[in-house]
């Protein structure tokens, strides 16, 4: 058993035992507990879970959109990456312009009526051949305000300009290694409100070098155990891995700090589920020696090498 696979099976077994049952926003109700660190050395593997498979491909065109500053999912569906579609399609089914069949709480009626299931699906896939091939109805409803893209590459100021902090916070890394300000923040208390389609959920992320290697640790406010954390570490990992390529240092630890980890009550059975399950050896990450800059990696650039996990286990999401 790998000892970065263990730290996330910890945390899944400590909210099963431990965790306090709460509401939450989408009426779902989950078991959570407060304030959780899990440490993971990038230098044993990529620690992508191999207690079920995980779609590293998913994984990386997002943290690619987030590099690119795009807020807009038509990028997502041209590399076949579905995991932002229901917020966008939401602000689109609850609009005038939409006339089709009744899409209220379509996220819980979906997973309770197999009829309509398939309305839902027709309606979702009607919705991503108009992003695709309409860029008048792409501008409109495929835009999900200023979420993390946004936030990373072209944060707002109060004077009318902008910063791009993470070109900054890589200058930075290069510049002044030991400076304790390598820290890049999409929590914008002005526009959490009123104008991202989901508010950030990993809000802040530092960089550490010492001893020629890169560490980075992010405190999320918000994690969905089962679905979205998985995908948080390898996400943050990769990151790493990317910047520490630029930065020519290796790679050190990620470390990830929840406020709420919570376990969403119709993911029990799945949680148990990969529980049951042996670890195996975790994979390797391969990236494009020739590209220099994180701005400049494309799909084709990042592979993984060696991955043999568990199958996947489907659970619905939460909206």
């Amino acid at each position: 058993m790998t000892n970065n696979e263990q730290a996330y099976l910890d945390l899944c077994r400590l909210v099963l035992e431990e965790g306090s049952e709460k509401s939450d926003r989408t009426g779902t109700g989950t078991y959570s507990v407060f304030g959780h660190q899990m440490r993971f050395d990038l230098e044993e593997g990529f620690p992508l879970l191999t207690t079920k498979r995980v779609p590293f491909r998913l994984i990386a065109s997002e943290l690619l959109w987030f590099i690119k500053g795009d807020t807009n999912i038509k990028y997502l569906l041209q590399h076949n990456n579905n995991i932002w579609n229901e917020w966008a399609f939401k602000t689109w089914v609850e609009s005038e312009d939409y006339h089709g069949p009744d899409m209220t709480d379509f996220g819980r009626r979906s997973q309770q009526d197999p009829e309509f299931q398939k309305v839902y699906e027709d309606q979702m896939n009607l919705f991503k051949e108009k992003i695709l091939t309409d860029d008048t109805f792409a501008d409109t409803y495929g835009e999900l305000g200023s979420v993390y893209g946004k936030q990373w590459r072209e944060w707002k100021t109060s004077r009318d300009g902008s910063i791009d902090q993470l070109k900054n916070v890589v200058e930075s890394i290069k510049s002044n290694p030991d400076s304790r300000r390598h820290i890049v923040t999409a929590w914008n208390p002005e526009d959490v409100p009123s104008n991202m389609a989901l508010p950030p959920c990993h809000a802040m992320f530092q960089f550490y070098v010492a001893d020629g290697k890169l560490s980075c640790q992010l405190y999320q406010r918000s994690g969905d155990i089962f679905l979205g954390v998985p995908f948080n570490i390898a996400s943050y990992a990769l990151l790493t891995h990317l910047i520490a390529h630029e930065c020519g240092l290796e790679v050190g630890e990620f470390i990830h700090t929840l406020g709420d980890a919570h376990i969403y009550t119709n993911h029990i059975d799945q949680i148990q589920r990969q529980l049951s399950r042996e670890p195996r050896g975790l994979p390797k990450l391969q990236l494009n020696s020739e590209i220099s800059s994180i701005f400049d990696f494309e799909m084709k650039d990042i592979t993984i090498e060696d991955y043999d996990p568990h199958p996947g286990i489907k659970a619905p999401v939460a909206v």
